[in-house]
């Protein structure tokens, strides 16, 4: 059913198609504003429960079932984010505030209003999945999103990990923001401005965002974060890439870390109430989760060592790049042969235990995760605030040697502020608004290394666990301290649960020699990159770093 467009943006009836559930026939007459110029051929199923979604993918053939199921599927070519085909739209209301460079690149509005009407006119001439939502929390910290795809899976994913509106919230929705997402769409660089056949574009001044040539849904929730990231701190608050979680006394944590380093396993606890697990925002009275759900990371997904995350893969949930036993519909986590980075998207509610509100007090513990491939830094440590904003500036983790072609030692990652390709404003705008908020607070810092000890050994997750338990309830407040020779934080000398032996990194070496000599050279590498990046943040928090030999 076609309908004719008016001048300027067009106001398109929703159409349910043949099939589609009953419960949705509510929404036939509503108006949806939505693809401007064009005719719309194809249905609009709009806000469809995930039950629905998943019919509608079965039926297009975009996946299949697990055993437990899940809606399993396929990304490849692209199995995670397509950094170098992010662009922003330089225009003068947004130029000075973006912060220019290898993240954050520039495309003229006349290239991406051309692209943009090329991906209308595309999703125009097929049927098309919308879904209405909202990131954040409240009248004053929530934004709307008004997602418009071609893929029923993509939608059953934004169901899943934005926030739903209610019947009546859904009835009066005007989106803050409109992302059109076509996978099927093949950009042309000659054409197009693109670098290759996928683009990733957000205009915040006309708050529209194009994505295009990639099934990976990651992007889909990073880009809502990355506007999330934009708009926030004109507010006052904080975003932050960290999950949360608190404790019956309601006390709150939250646990900044890059993909491995433990973020969603260690706030993913049975005896404190999950927030989220991977995107808040810290106002002056709370703590807030922007999202309705989770997407974890489950390479070498067991049931033994992470129950809660196995047992949420289960109906609702959509499973990305996992290989799946074609028979028995069972997944194998322990198989990395379409990528390493397998997903899945579930609803928070598949985790028992969970802060329905999403939202907790503003935190009294702040918890950096590491994975230290090095084998030099300790499990745990105290910083202060100067050293906090050097260490969350850093955003530190490395990847093991042998895990890639041609990585025959440890190599470092440094990620501005844990999530530096979300963040359009200047990262030091982020670091100070951080310091503000945990001198407020008066809350405590740790750093914590789940990595690896001299002896190429990984810290057992139990213990990594007995030592946030640990920090969390304060049983590190009253234990000696030491300070660390090369990095300059403090190390406790005792931890409930632990072997103590296990607190000094250097105990794993087989001399004090190769450990100072590894230490120094690691110690050299958060400095080059602090100098490179950040010769403009105040003198306190530069001279929190590493001591120079």
């Amino acid at each position: 059913m076609g309908l004719v467009p008016t001048r300027g943006s067009v106001e398109l009836t929703a159409v349910i198609a043949a099939g589609s559930e009953p419960a949705s026939a509510r929404y036939a007459k509503e108006r949806v504003a939505m693809i401007e110029g064009f005719e719309l051929t194809g249905a609009v199923h709009r806000n469809l429960a995930p039950a629905a979604l998943v019919e509608h993918a079965l039926r297009n053939g975009e996946g299949a079932l697990s055993e437990t199921g899940a809606l399993v599927v396929d990304t490849a070519p692209r199995t995670g984010r397509s950094a170098k085909d992010k662009f922003i739209v330089d225009c003068p209301e947004v130029h000075d505030q973006i912060a220019w460079g290898a993240v954050n690149r520039p495309v003229s509005r006349e290239a991406f209003d051309a692209l943009y009407a090329r991906v209308a006119e595309h999703l125009a001439a097929h049927d098309v999945y919308v879904f209405d939502g909202y990131a954040g929390v409240g009248p004053d910290h929530a934004k709307r999103f008004r997602i418009v795809g071609e893929l029923a899976s993509q939608a059953l994913f934004a169901n899943q990990l934005l926030r739903r509106p209610s019947e009546s919230m859904l009835a009066a929705f005007e989106p803050d923001y409109t992302l059109l997402v076509a996978p099927r769409f093949a950009c042309v660089p000659e054409r197009d401005g693109t670098a290759s056949d996928a683009a990733v574009m957000i205009d915040y001044a006309q708050r529209r965002v194009l994505i295009a040539g990639t099934r990976y849904s990651g992007e889909i929730k990073k880009t809502v974060f990355s506007i999330m990231n934009y708009v926030l701190p004109q507010a006052g608050v904080l975003p932050m890439h960290c999950s949360a979680n608190m404790a019956a006394d309601g006390s709150t944590a939250v646990f900044f870390g890059l993909s491995g380093t433990g973020k969603t396993t260690l706030s993913t606890d049975p005896a404190r109430r999950l927030i989220g697990d991977d995107e808040h925002g810290w106002a002056d009275d709370m703590v807030f989760n922007f999202e309705g759900g989770c997407y974890a990371k489950c390479i070498d997904l067991s049931e033994q060592h992470e129950p809660d995350i196995y047992r949420a893969i289960r109906f609702g949930a959509l499973v990305e790049n996992v290989v799946m036993d074609p028979v028995s519909r069972q997944l194998d986590f322990a198989d990395g042969s379409i990528t390493e980075n397998t997903r899945a998207g579930y609803p928070i509610s598949h985790i028992a235990g969970v802060q329905a509100d999403g939202r907790g007090r503003v935190p009294s513990t702040v918890i950096f995760l590491t994975a230290d491939a090095f084998g030099v830094l300790p499990p745990i440590a105290k910083l202060s605030l100067d050293q906090a904003m050097y260490y969350f500036l850093s955003g530190y983790t490395s990847k093991v040697a042998g895990t890639e072609v041609g990585v025959s030692e440890p190599q470092p990652t440094f990620s501005t502020c844990f999530g530096e390709p979300f963040l359009p404003l200047d990262p030091v705008r982020y670091a100070l608004m951080l310091k503000e908020k945990v001198k407020a607070a008066r809350a405590d810092v740790y750093l914590v290394n789940s990595g690896w000890n001299g002896r190429g050994e990984r810290m057992p997750l139990k213990y990594t666990r007995a030592m946030v338990n640990a920090a969390l309830s304060g049983q590190l407040d009253d234990v000696d301290y030491v300070r660390d020779a090369h990095f300059g934080f403090m190390v406790p000398t005792a931890c409930p649960g632990v072997p103590a032996y296990l607190l000094d990194p250097a105990e794993s070496w087989e001399s004090a020699e190769a450990y100072a000599a590894r230490a120094r050279k690691l110690a050299a590498m958060f400095a080059d990159n602090f100098a490179k990046k950040y010769s403009h943040v105040p003198q306190e928090i530069r001279a929190a770093g590493p001591v120079q030999a």
